[in-house]
């Protein structure tokens, strides 16, 4: 038997896919017209963007340049140039390349620049008034690379110029471990006692803060006005430096001090040998790939954790 109500259901179906397609037609039109309005085409071969008219997009390239014919709305660059010929009325900003604006070519924010040149082709480049130049030239080939080949960053090439900068760094290391095991040597033997006695709640107490600090860091560049952001941003800077440092220095006389015992008779010791062997031993560990990303994020925590946990010495103390 038929129910009486079939009809008008199949009817509110059907008019339900009908309401279902038009509106997924909409959106593929919308889609289509969106890019097809922007005029952006990719080329392979020269391994550029060109973006003909775009006056409502944010252009964003990973390591292709990227040539703004008409106008674009900003451009962020990763490894490449960037050529202005037209306009661009928002910022501009290449990390491990450089902004050439042409002649006639106009770019109405900031130009900030890492590892690259800004090049105007003009004496007096058309701009804004009150916009800023933020360049660091340094860099810019290893920057290029870098983009280029991402795993790097994890498994580094090996060749002189890395092996003399990890002896750059354990001289580094070992004279600013050694000044500040002089200057504060209570501070970093009750340092040492706490990291021995309970490593575990000292890292554990450290990754927390850091990563509660990080997602903090990031959520106040897009909830608080600029100033603000600015400025926790640079206080937190400088806390995880101080903590990073004065956790690397801990860690490098506790490890060599470690070593010395099982390896070297009571009369070779010394606090200076203990030192530098601490920082031959760190440096071995943030050179070999992979094994450096945990090794550093370990420094961070055990830094951060050993200076939130430097106000009760009386838990800490050795029987």
């Amino acid at each position: 038997m038929i129910s009486p109500f079939a009809p008008g259901i199949i009817f509110e179906n059907h008019f339900s896919f009908l309401k279902w397609r038009t509106l997924c037609a909409a959106v593929l039109i919308s889609f289509f017209s969106l890019f097809a309005h922007a005029q952006i085409s990719t080329n392979s071969a020269d391994n550029t963007i060109t973006v003909e008219d775009a006056p409502e997009m944010e252009v964003l390239s990973y390591g292709k340049t990227v040539i703004v014919r008409k106008r674009a709305k900003g451009v962020l660059t990763f490894g490449a140039d960037i050529i202005i010929e037209g306009r661009v009325d928002g910022d501009v900003a290449s990390i491990g390349g450089s902004i050439i604006q042409k002649e006639n070519a106009f770019i109405g924010g900031d130009v900030i620049i890492l590892g690259g040149k800004y090049k105007p082709e003009s004496a007096n480049p058309m701009r804004n008034e009150g916009k800023e130049t933020v360049m660091y030239a340094g860099y810019e080939e290893e920057l290029r690379d870098l983009s280029q080949n991402p795993s790097q960053i994890l498994s580094p090439t090996f060749s002189l110029a890395f092996f003399a900068q990890r002896v750059l760094s354990v001289l580094f290391w070992f004279i600013v471990s050694l000044a500040f095991a002089t200057i504060a040597p209570g501070a970093v033997s009750r340092a040492i006692v706490r990291i021995r006695l309970s490593t575990l709640k000292v890292i554990a107490i450290g990754l927390i803060i850091f990563l509660v600090t990080t997602v903090g860091l990031i959520a106040s560049f897009t909830i608080l006005p600029n100033y603000l952001s600015a400025i926790f941003g640079m206080m937190a800077f400088v806390l995880l430096m101080l903590a990073y440092v004065f956790g690397r220095v801990a860690l490098h006389v506790s490890f060599g001090k470690l070593v010395q015992k099982h390896l070297l008779s009571e009369s070779n010791q010394s606090e200076t040998l203990a030192i530098f062997l601490g920082v031959v031993i760190w440096t071995l560990l943030l050179s070999i790939p992979y094994v450096w990303t945990f090794a550093l994020l370990g420094l961070f925590a055990a830094g951060i954790g050993l200076v939130l946990t430097a106000r009760s010495p009386s838990d800490w103390r050795t029987r």
